[in-house]
């Protein structure tokens, strides 16, 4: 049982950096910040989960199985991640590529303590046996200071490339002769861009990566010495009450400071199409994974191919619903649909096998989804993309981007698409 008790503040970003930063004392973080973004499907302005009381750490094998009955046993609030390689769980498949980060592949866990934002009130919500911390920790969180740049840190710092130029557009053909001779219409193809001996300030990379891109789906990920620093815009799948949403992003273009540039962007974009081809065949392939579980002829396209607007770039965003049973197992929605149509192509397990080909690293927590699932079985995760992770032991820093190969793709437009999506991270990392 739970007890929750409300505040009112009067300076929420404020509040929300010294939460956040409070936050960092716990093994275990996930803090979720949706930047003041609204949108129809929005439950809270922010939320932070800490203090694990039980937790689940695994491989993927049985990985579902086992989360499964986690949710069941605990009956509670749950937040946690999914790796992209759950893959193997789902499907006869492999992740043979390096890696760098060694993340568990999934990880989940019953908080002690959650505290919810929206608007100016905040609630602390925390089981029966820390209910007397409450007010304890408010006051804490108000009189936090945050403290001066870890002096460790690493200056200037060297970011790689996995693969190079010519080595990309030599396995983007590769790709493109798989869809020329019909194995598949469409593959996201991802590269790693990382950085080694490297010390970063998490907590300040984290407030400096958000700043830039203000997402809807922002995550900040700490298990104990790993960490996620995420700007992600997209949302995986959620599911309320008795509908389930999924909101794939396929078609990206620049931002221009000059308004009548920027307007023309984001024009052209709407009517690219190749971005809409893309975006199109990933509506196609979600709305066949949310027939699995949906109840008969209830799959709606909400939205098809709509340009929304964030601080980096435009972005051309579909959504896709369903009505499901009220008894579908929650963790049932999410390995019927595992992993997200806009990061694998289509058809879906083709393109997982010959991406896992071509793809210089393994993906890990890249590509796959963080996010909550409540007593009620309700839940919310997102994709993890423009993201930042780090491995603080190995000291090892690492960002990956990826974009749609499809029969139109040109090898050096799809580089440039990545370059854009990593501006914001290798800003952000540079700027030491």
């Amino acid at each position: 049982m739970r007890k929750r008790v409300s505040f009112t503040i009067a300076d929420v970003p404020n509040f929300k950096n010294a939460l956040l930063c409070w936050a960092g004392q716990f093994r275990e973080v996930v803090w979720l910040d949706s930047n003041g973004h609204k949108d129809a499907y929005g439950a809270f302005d922010a939320l932070l989960a800490v203090d694990a009381l039980t937790s689940l750490t695994t491989d993927a094998k049985q990985a579902f199985d086992d989360l499964k009955e986690y949710q069941q046993r605990a009956n509670d609030w749950l937040f946690g991640y999914l790796s992209y390689d759950l893959k193997n769980d789902v499907e006869q498949l492999d992740s043979a590529n390096f890696d760098g980060l060694h993340f568990p592949e999934l990880h989940f866990f019953q908080p002690k303590k959650i505290i919810r934002i929206t608007a100016n009130k905040v609630d602390f919500i925390y089981l029966n046996m820390v209910d007397d911390e409450i007010e304890g920790d408010f006051k804490e969180v108000l009189e936090t200071v945050i403290p001066e740049k870890d002096p460790a840190v690493t200056k200037d710092i060297h970011i790689k490339l996995r693969i190079f130029k010519d080595e990309y557009f030599r396995r983007v053909d590769a790709l493109l002769a798989h869809i020329h001779r019909g194995d598949i219409y469409e593959a996201n193809f991802c590269q790693e861009f990382y950085a080694e001996n490297t010390v970063i300030d998490a907590f300040r990379t984290y407030l400096k990566l958000n700043a830039i891109s203000q997402p809807p789906f922002a995550v900040f990920l700490k298990l104990e010495d790993k960490y996620l620093l995420s700007a992600s815009p997209e949302r995986y799948l959620k599911k309320s009450g008795n509908k389930i949403i999924s909101q794939p992003i396929k078609g990206t273009a620049k931002r221009s400071k000059d308004a009548e540039t920027d307007k023309l962007l984001k024009h052209n974009l709407a009517l690219d199409e190749k971005e809409r081809a893309e975006n199109i065949m990933i509506v196609d392939l979600v709305r066949n994974d949310l027939s699995k579980s949906a109840k008969k002829g209830t799959v709606i396209v909400d939205e098809l191919c709509r340009v929304y607007t964030f601080r980096q770039v435009h972005q051309m965003i579909s959504t896709v619903s369903a009505s499901v049973e009220a008894h579908k197992n929650p963790v049932d929605l999410i390995r019927e649909t595992f992993p997200m149509g806009s990061m694998t192509g289509a058809p879906k397990i083709s393109a997982m096998k010959i991406i896992e080909e071509q793809e210089a690293f393994k993906r890990g927590l890249y590509s796959g989804a963080v996010g909550y699932i409540t007593p009620e079985g309700d839940f919310d995760f997102n994709v993890v993309i423009r993201s930042i992770l780090y491995n603080a032991t190995k000291k090892y820093v690492s960002y990956s981007v990826g974009g749609a190969i499809t029969a139109q793709a040109i090898p050096e437009k799809e580089y440039e698409e990545c370059l854009l999506k990593a501006k914001a991270m290798r800003e952000v990392l540079e700027d030491y």
